[in-house]
């Protein structure tokens, strides 16, 4: 079993950030593709390398295998975010960043070798068929779904399928003690990029995204929205771990908060070709106070937004320096299902600042300079972060900007301790907390049948021995924490994982807000009302 001890979460972590990145890298490209055949010697000369192992080698060959082997070694000598995609990822990737595919709307666990369902999408096909929470999924039409170890990716693809068709499920009751026939047709199913909304005070909304796809701008406006219905007239926009995603989407999502015609951001060719992206009309959150929040995850996309506004001497970035990727990818189909993620250009920030990494020294390297942000303090305090005075920029209201490896935040709020940083993993990384309560519910789901959203919100207490049942539930599991000088925000966040799996992400979310030291320096302030064009960048030392 993992274990998560303080003195190690910053490897681990960094280890997860430089995959997360790395798949980020494959998200964000051009909207339009381009293919790019002829005929050359360069080309003929693999292809006749291919033609004679598969036809004159003496043993038999995957020659599949070594072209895919071939293709990564080939991007891998460019830059770190042109990436392969093979045949059989392409459809899982399509989806994610298409924000839907056809399935039948659960979020379930396998517990005990069996599916049992955790929420259903409301209004979904499952929603609409009468399945519940805690049901067992036993078979799925002739597959039997149960008494075996099975593969969530296997679960899914079983349960996926056309718009439309049907499948008849096999459901067990735990709270009925039966077993029932429940015919599901699926349906469009939405990956959601917009995490939560709430409003974060009672005249500021929140919404957090975790990628762009396109679906996220569509989300991100009925979130907004909503919000404005309730009274919102600013708001906090958290792009924190965002990987990025396409490159339109980030433009369209900062239009929402700049005037018209305003320079969101230029991109570069290797022909020096420069395209100029601007702020229009449509923009619905214009003039109004708004606060970004990044940290060392936030990349590509994230990273387009937060440099727009501040260059643009818009609103307030609030967290910790960002990625540092201003690379931009196209997709291009090479002709068997797989495709190339290439990097095509660069784009700049408003003042023109590159946020690019260097990666001249290959991508272990790249790689490795990200990790060490963990151990040179420049996550404790803005002091330590690098920056050279020749990639000094002005913005119009004379705010000074560096470029040269991320954005750098107007406000720096530091890295939680190690204790504060496990307790995070033990939530996102290790699913800790939504297992303990998982199985917390299955003992007696009715206990909170008398709770409405807002009374759980308002009334609902952690006592003592859920909160010693959790204890257990961790050490258990080999993990060493002063559980008891963090009680306050572990009752917090079993409470948050309980609303989540009754209620919403979005009460969720609230919940654990009260916890979060960038939410709460927000909060600070707007309470002190300073004023945004005032507020300088963080102060570094070139």
């Amino acid at each position: 079993m993992k274990k998560i001890k303080g003195y190690i979460w910053p490897t681990l972590l960094a280890l997860a950030v430089a995959i997360g990145i790395f798949i980020g890298g494959k998200l964000h490209f051009n909207d339009s593709p381009e293919k790019l055949f002829s005929t050359n010697s360069k080309k003929d000369k693999l292809n006749r390398l291919i033609d004679y192992i598969d036809y004159e080698y003496v043993d038999d060959v995957d020659t599949d295998s070594i072209v895919d082997v071939t293709v990564n070694n080939i991007l891998g000598k460019l830059d770190p975010h042109s990436v392969y995609i093979p045949k059989d990822e392409m459809k899982d990737v399509a989806e994610s960043m298409k924000g839907d595919f056809a399935g039948i709307g659960v979020s379930f666990y396998m517990y005990r070798d069996t599916i049992t369902v955790i929420r259903t999408i409301k209004n979904g096909p499952s929603y609409i068929s009468g399945i519940k929470p805690g049901d067992r999924i036993l078979m799925a039409d002739t597959d039997t779904l149960y008494g075996r170890r099975i593969a969530n990716d296997d679960v899914v693809s079983t349960l996926k399928g056309k718009i439309g068709t049907k499948v008849n499920l096999k459901v067990f009751r735990k709270t009925e003690n039966k077993i029932m026939d429940v015919p599901v047709v699926r349906d469009r199913v939405p990956i959601r990029s917009v995490d939560a909304y709430y409003m974060l005070t009672k005249d500021m909304g929140y919404i957090k995204i975790n990628r762009f796809a396109e679906s996220t701008f569509d989300e991100f406006k009925d979130a907004l929205r909503k919000l404005k219905l309730r009274g919102a007239e600013k708001l906090t926009l958290d792009l924190r771990d965002n990987p990025g995603g396409y490159l339109g989407i980030a433009e369209k999502l900062a239009d929402e908060f700049l005037e018209d015609d305003k320079l969101i951001l230029f991109t570069k060719n290797k022909k020096g070709r420069i395209k100029k992206a601007y702020a229009t009309k449509k923009g619905d959150f214009e003039n109004k106070p708004v606060y970004v929040l990044i940290n060392e995850r936030s990349a590509s996309a994230s990273e387009i937004i937060a440099g727009a506004l501040q260059d643009n001497d818009i609103g307030t970035i609030v967290g910790r320096r960002s990625f540092g990727k201003g690379l931009v990818q196209r997709e291009m189909d090479l002709g068997d299902g797989s495709a190339v993620r290439l990097t095509v250009s660069r784009y700049y920030t408003p003042t023109g600042r590159s946020i690019q990494k260097t990666y001249k020294d290959g991508n272990h390297d790249y790689y490795k300079r990200f990790m060490e942000r963990y151990t040179s303090g420049e996550l404790i305090s803005a002091d330590s972060i690098k920056v050279a005075d020749s990639l000094k920029f002005v913005t119009p209201k004379g705010k000074v900007v560096y470029g040269g490896g991320g954005i750098i935040p107007d406000i720096f709020v530091p890295i939680g301790s190690n204790q504060e940083e496990a307790i995070e993993s033990m939530d996102d990384t290790y699913q800790f907390f939504a297992r303990f309560v998982f199985e917390h519910l299955e003992k007696d789901r009715t206990m909170y049948d008398d709770y409405d959203r807002n009374q759980f919100l308002d009334e609902f207490k952690v006592d003592d021995i859920l909160f010693d049942n959790f204890i257990q539930f961790v050490l258990d599991r080999k993990v060493k924490l002063d559980f008891y000088a963090h009680e306050e925000k572990i009752k917090a966040y079993i409470k948050a994982n309980i609303a989540e799996q009754l209620f919403s992400p979005n009460l969720s979310a609230q919940i654990k807000g009260d916890f979060d030291s960038m939410l709460n320096k927000v909060k600070a302030l707007d309470k002190a009302r300073i004023d945004q064009s005032q507020i300088g960048a963080v102060k570094v030392k070139p």
